[in-house]
């Protein structure tokens, strides 16, 4: 497969902050993988996502997607990607259609196309009967729902989640993680951060475990579970590598 996002000893320092949230980090991402970045809180996964999406630079370090460098071509690499985040990026007084209707504008997309992408986007997550009502009145899954509908409107190359199923009900995280499935037997590749383990074992073709800044092991998950003995889930591996102590952090 060929290679759409690589990263070269790449490293970010906050300012004020004496340790880097990365640190000469390398990684290279296929074409049409759904590849999983997991790790303990603080090990540098919310800053590795910002930065491959552009929303922070890096201190030092390259990135290239396809054969385009972040630091000369930015904006042209951020229209090929969609991003999907934690907290909800929706307008709580706007309806789901309209809130659509404004992220699909922020795209180019055409009036006309943007209409009915966003009626079929709807139509697809069970929504379509609440597609005039306004956010503030949906429950966390159709929240969910509407938030990735958002970041996929303009069909991204490249899918950033975060977290796209935390705090939903069975019946939302399921219908998202079909659509999430259709997407990747569409082309998309996508890059997902989740602390739901046994989740990312059965929906990634490929994982990263990242701690301290610096990515551990990769590998396919049942290739990451086989290595460690006595390993019979990707959680197994996950406590073997990082630890049982806490990672709370303020």
């Amino acid at each position: 497969m060929e290679e759409i996002i690589r990263v070269y000893q790449l490293s970010k320092r906050y300012a004020g902050s004496d340790r880097y949230a990365l640190k000469d980090l390398s990684l290279s991402i296929k074409q049409g993988e759904i590849f999983g970045l997991l790790g303990p809180n603080g090990a540098g996964k919310t800053t590795l996502i910002s930065t491959l999406c552009g929303m922070i630079k890096p201190t030092s370090g390259e990135l290239w997607f396809k054969n385009l460098n972040y630091r000369q071509h930015r904006r042209k690499i951020q229209q090929q990607i969609g991003v999907v985040p934690q907290e909800y990026a929706l307008y709580p007084t706007l309806t789901a259609a309209e809130n659509l209707y404004y992220f699909g504008s922020l795209y180019g997309l055409p009036a006309a196309t943007l209409k009915q992408d966003v009626a079929h986007g709807l139509e697809r997550v069970g929504l379509a009967d609440f597609a005039q009502k306004p956010i503030k009145t949906f429950s966390g899954g159709m929240q969910r729902r509407v938030n990735l509908l958002a970041g996929i409107l303009h069909r991204p190359n490249v899918l950033f989640l975060d977290e796209p199923t935390v705090g939903v009900d069975v019946h939302s995280k399921e219908v998202i993680m079909a659509l999430l499935q259709e997407l990747h037997e569409q082309g998309t590749t996508i890059i997902y951060s989740s602390h739901h383990l046994n989740e990312a074992q059965h929906f990634c073709t490929k994982i990263a475990i990242i701690d301290e800044g610096s990515i551990i092991v990769e590998g396919k998950p049942q290739q990451l579970i086989e290595s460690v003995s006595g390993a019979t889930t990707l959680e197994n591996v996950f406590i073997h590598l990082t630890g049982s102590q806490l990672r709370d952090y303020a």
